[in-house]
């Protein structure tokens, strides 16, 4: 078995577009897909994807041309169908057939449900479901030509309620339903389909919440490992999906937040052993 991935390891190139990608997440998965490409001894060709072009996804691009990749920026606004379909062409022709997607691009946005706007509502599925739909359409027939894979990134938020953005959770949670379900379909055509749910994750998107010294304990203390999360986390779980160690894996979720999502129940005061409420 291993000698048949280190011949899969290392009998192609990587071509990955990852969207969302001058985020501290997208940076973050870059860099992993470039390190593991390295390990695994392949070239890799990184298409950088951003809704606009700019200082940001140039410095991005250089960054990884300086770091040993093959990088070219592309760019456009996925909520907009021809749009989708455009950034993969994008890549493809600076770089060949794609043998990875990743659905990085995403957003939240606080909004109770009662009171919602339509719009909101709308335009929150456009962005964290639709969108990776219309790109894997798209990537769909290079994928199919180099058996590659897609991974997006989903969020903790969509498996469990996340009072306050409800929107965002149902977004996220069809989009692992959206995964699950391009796995099953694709799974003939040799495409692998997974989604990483990253947790708490400190980005410079989140970095004033975490420079409160008492918010920062606070949600440390949550998290079973003891700290928050950081882009480099999320990376390797895509890096891993995308390399040949996952070449039998699809249409899986990897949750990746320190396990607070299961440690909920463990906060309920009055379980056995746990001290008195109020007591030390």
């Amino acid at each position: 078995m291993q000698d048949v991935m280190a011949a899969v390891a290392h009998s192609t190139a990587v071509h990955a577009l990852v969207t969302g990608a001058t985020g501290g997440i997208g940076q973050g998965i870059c860099f992993a897909l470039l390190a593991q490409a390295q390990k695994d001894g392949v070239p890799i060709h990184i298409s950088a994807a951003a809704s606009q072009p700019g200082a940001r996804l140039d410095a991005l691009v250089q960054a990884l041309r300086d770091a040993g990749a093959s990088a070219y920026g592309v760019a456009g606004d996925i909520t907009e169908p021809a749009q989708c379909a455009d950034l993969v062409a994008q890549a493809q022709a600076g770089g060949g057939d794609l043998t990875a997607l990743v659905c990085n691009a995403g957003a939240s946005g606080p909004g109770r449900l009662a009171d919602l706007p339509v719009a909101q509502w709308d335009r929150t599925f456009q962005l964290n479901t639709r969108s990776a739909w219309l790109l894997a359409q798209a990537a769909y027939p290079a994928l199919a030509r180099t058996r590659g894979s897609i991974t997006a990134i989903a969020s903790m938020s969509g498996l469990t309620p996340h009072p306050g953005y409800g929107a965002y959770s149902a977004a996220k949670a069809a989009l692992v339903m959206l995964c699950r379900q391009l796995a099953q379909e694709w799974a003939v055509d040799g495409i692998r389909v997974n989604t990483v749910c990253p947790g708490m994750v400190r980005t410079p998107l989140t970095e004033a919440v975490y420079l409160d010294a008492a918010t920062l304990q606070q949600r440390q203390a949550l998290v079973p490992l003891g700290r928050i999360g950081q882009a480099e986390d999320v990376g390797a779980a895509v890096a891993f999906f995308t390399s040949a160690a996952a070449a039998y894996v699809t249409g899986q979720n990897l949750l990746v937040d320190g396990g607070i999502s299961d440690h909920m129940l463990g906060l309920i005061p009055g379980r056995p052993g746990q001290p008195p409420v109020g007591s030390r």
